[in-house]
């Protein structure tokens, strides 16, 4: 949706006379319902006179277009500055220009130690300050590069006329270093060619840019047809997708999985059709396949032209499917638009969307945190009133934080406010631990989070779980294993400092002679990245992922006293937020704080504990848990252990 649209000439009046601030806010409280506060109207003051001096060159049309807020269809993403107009031949052009007010950038800590580990991996981000301190944020030529692609891969105008689209950044306020600028390292230099980056001195060469594919002015017409649009996924979009899937193995879908897959297709073209909201509720645990069922999805109907997003509140299974899904020239930039954070509907039209699948849909949080800001009314609430049709995969015993608030009950209550149609699915079979329903029997029962089943030992049971003594041991065998195929991964509860985070050379975890560190800040797909088998993962760098060998340390949070499994909240790292809310009135001795602190801890064990396909193996720093643990793994007959002197042992 175009906020301010105009021509050169009437643009360059508006800032002249200062009326442009007040137009740009009228159109949004008009077209977007939003009100903006002083340090956006500082904002659009500052930028737009330094856009003045651009357009000030007379080899630029006058009458060419310029759109500033281009609000993206189905999306929260708005475009700061839009240029239009023909080519030396009459091709349609647009210019996406990306401005930044920015006077001091710094490279993120943890790129060097992350690019020596992984020299593949992918940055995107740099630390700028937003507020009162320094911010991770996108690079804003990877930004302009991602607006580009999103209305590429979407507008059926620019698609079919064609409208040829560019785009660069523009940082007006900075001034290029001498040396070792972190907006011009060499791993960047891929996200530059997409977007060119220019700065304060750049004046010349942004009109140049401009004039390059400016040659003619065309009277605002390329503006309103990108406005103006149909809104689908471009058929290049639809094949490479379907592409990406053929051979990978880990997408294949199986038994009860194809089930009810083809379920939730029919329920989605049916609401395709005739405009009525449905929802779908699919429930199974940890290696039933959710995930895969929910990646088939969203290239599926992705291909029969609907507008679809694959949707999580943990950010660590968006980033490792968008690398998974990557193939040849298809980049990040075109896949990210299909994955997106469940606080990114906060401001969604209704029915914006055609399907959304949301996985780990237990992970929901009540409202969304932006920043420091709690924004939202509900997140499922939100979910549903922007899609025609919403899918929700859920196991509610991954429950890991306070916040967490997705469950069947809630989902069916929202659903009802807005009249929708239900249906509900299970996926039982286990495909994950060896195809073992029996291990998750028997973790269920040693961590006490069900009663006793018919699995209270390991006996018969085809998984590998082993408890080691020493951390280095369980080290070394996790690289053993990693060593087949870059699938196995060391987590721990979070019991320890996140110290590396603001001091690279900083050891997290330390036991005796082991030592390591939390998984990298700047490593976003820890999962599969080469060199994050040197690091360890905690919970929420894990959730909804999946390896073939996972080694878990468990702290302290989890022991075993008085003949029982207990919890211990105090023992947990103090920068932990996951019993954030709760730990105040656990400690006035609120019995439903105490209540859900302990649950969310069995379950945290739970799902690390989980994750490997093909076996767990265990360290516990506490010798007695260590013990009956061992004693649960073959049988009975170490109960007699004295529990108490083992935990005296050295």
């Amino acid at each position: 949706m175009l906020v301010y649209s105009g021509d050169k000439a009437q643009f360059l009046e508006d800032v002249a006379t200062n009326e442009i601030d007040r137009k740009i806010e009228e159109m949004m409280a008009l077209k977007l319902k939003k009100r903006v506060g002083e340090r956006e109207h500082a904002s659009w003051m500052n930028s737009m006179q330094y856009m003045q001096n651009i357009l000030m060159d007379s080899e630029i049309p006058s009458d060419c277009g310029v759109a500033i807020e281009f609000n993206i269809p189905n999306t929260a993403k708005r475009v700061d500055f839009i240029i239009s107009g023909l080519g030396e031949r009459d091709d349609r052009n647009a210019i996406i220009v990306e401005l930044k007010q920015w006077s001091q950038v710094e490279s993120i800590p943890s790129v060097e130690q992350l690019l020596r580990y992984n020299p593949e991996a992918e940055v995107i981000n740099v630390q700028t300050i937003l507020g009162r301190g320094l911010v991770e944020t996108a690079h804003p030529s990877y930004q302009a590069t991602s607006y580009r692609t999103l209305i590429s891969d979407y507008n059926v105008n620019v698609q079919e006329l064609p409208i040829v689209l560019n785009s660069c950044a523009y940082l007006h306020n900075y001034r290029r270093k001498e040396e070792q600028d972190p907006l011009f390292m060499p791993y960047f230099d891929e996200v530059l060619r997409e977007s060119p980056l220019f700065v304060r001195d750049d004046v010349r060469k942004l009109q140049a840019f401009i004039k390059r594919y400016i040659k003619k002015g065309d009277s605002k017409n390329t503006l309103y047809y990108i406005d103006g649009s149909e809104i689908k996924p471009s058929k290049s979009l639809q094949d490479s997708l379907s592409a990406m899937l053929k051979g990978k193995r880990e997408f294949t879908l199986i038994d009860e999985q194809k089930v009810v897959y083809e379920k939730i297709l029919a329920m989605s073209r049916r609401s395709q059709k005739d405009g009525r909201k449905r929802v779908f509720i699919v429930e199974g645990g940890p290696g039933t396949g959710k995930t895969v069922v929910a990646i088939n999805l969203l290239v599926e109907l992705t291909r029969g032209d609907q507008l679809v997003a694959y949707v999580t509140k943990n950010s660590a299974p968006r980033n490792v499917f968008e690398a998974k899904l990557k193939e040849g020239a298809f980049k990040r930039k075109n896949i990210s638009a299909l994955f997106k954070s469940s606080s990114a509907f906060i401001d969604a039209d209704e029915n914006d969307f055609d399907t959304l699948i949301v996985d780990e849909a237990h992970r929901l949080n009540e409202r969304s945190q932006l920043g420091p800001r709690v924004m939202g009314e509900n997140q499922i609430k939100e979910l549903i009133a922007a899609s025609k049709s919403v899918v929700f995969f859920l196991d509610e015993d991954q429950r890991v934080t306070a916040k967490d608030y997705g469950d069947r009950k809630t989902i069916k209550r929202w659903a009802e406010y807005f009249g929708a149609e239900v249906s509900e699915g299970a996926l039982l079979s286990q495909f994950r631990c060896s195809g073992s329903d029996g291990y998750l029997a028997w973790l269920d029962g040693v961590l006490g989070i069900h009663d006793e089943t018919a699995h209270p030992t390991l006996d018969g049971i085809p998984y590998d779980f082993k408890v080691v003594d020493d951390p280095l041991v369980l080290k070394t065998l996790i690289e053993e294993k990693n060593r087949e195929d870059n699938k196995s991964r060391l987590v721990a509860g979070y019991c320890w400092e996140w110290a590396s985070k603001k001091d690279k050379e900083a050891d997290d975890i330390v036991i005796g002679d082991f030592s390591m560190q939390w998984n990298l800040a700047g490593d976003t797909t820890y999962a599969i990245s080469e060199g994050s088998i040197n690091q360890v993962g905690c919970i929420h760098t894990t959730q909804g992922l999946e390896f073939s060998y996972v080694g878990v340390i468990i702290g302290d949070d989890l022991r075993f006293e008085g003949g029982r499994v207990i919890t211990d909240y105090t023992r947990r790292a103090k920068s932990d937020k996951s019993l954030h809310g709760l730990i105040g009135p656990a400690k006035k001795g609120s019995v439903e704080a105490l209540a859900d602190i302990d649950l969310i801890i069995r379950n945290t064990y739970r799902t690390l504990m989980s994750r490997g396909m093909k076996g767990c193996y265990v360290y516990c720093t506490d010798r007695p848990l260590a013990h009956f643990l061992k004693s649960r793994i073959k049988g009975y007959e170490s109960d007699e252990i004295d529990y108490m002197k083992a935990a005296e042992e050295p």
